[in-house]
């Protein structure tokens, strides 16, 4: 179990990373980024864990890495440039 939760929570922090680097200008600040991706993967490994029960450790990882992702896009906003109407005319 040990091992299961520091590889989700360096999973957690490589798509933070990442998001971080790519989504930059659409992301709140790098603090609540760089807690949401190992908090969610975290998360997720406890849920996937319970789920599949022990010796599943790839996957535990799998599950970890999928809610820790999801979560992480939750915290997407929406780009500010794109203008959208209620009619098409």
């Amino acid at each position: 179990m040990l091992l299961e939760a520091l590889g989700s929570i360096l999973l957690g922090f490589a798509f933070a990373w990442a998001a971080d680097r790519r989504l930059s200008g659409r992301l709140p600040a790098r603090r609540v980024v760089f807690l949401t991706g190992p908090l969610g993967a975290l998360f997720g490994a406890g849920v996937t864990h319970a789920a599949l029960g022990p010796g599943h450790l790839l996957g535990t990882l799998a599950g970890a890495a999928l809610i820790g992702a999801v979560l992480l896009s939750l915290l997407l906003r929406p780009r500010a440039h794109r203008l959208r109407r209620a009619l098409p005319f």
